[in-house]
């Protein structure tokens, strides 16, 4: 069984992030503006499933690995936001 984690869009992810997923964090976290009146960021959930990890943000998009190991960034199939 592993932990996950949970972090704040914008800040570095923690360590047990794999190193695979932080480009495909690092490009959703490049397109959140900055909220000039101070509203918060949405934060990052880290979970695992089977094994493999899934970083999801409380907006909705998930960033996974696919079969080859690569990031892919796609919505939540139930979420609002998509």
């Amino acid at each position: 069984m592993r932990l996950g984690t949970r972090w704040t869009s914008g800040e570095e992810p923690p360590a047990v992030v794999p190193a695979a997923l932080r480009d495909g964090i690092a490009g959703v976290d490049a397109t959140i503006p900055v909220d000039v009146l101070g509203a918060p960021r949405p934060r990052w959930t880290l979970t695992w499933l089977e094994g493999k990890p899934i970083a999801e943000l409380a907006t909705g998009v998930l960033v996974e690995l696919d079969e080859n190991g690569e990031a892919v960034v796609r919505h939540a199939p139930d979420d609002d936001f998509a």
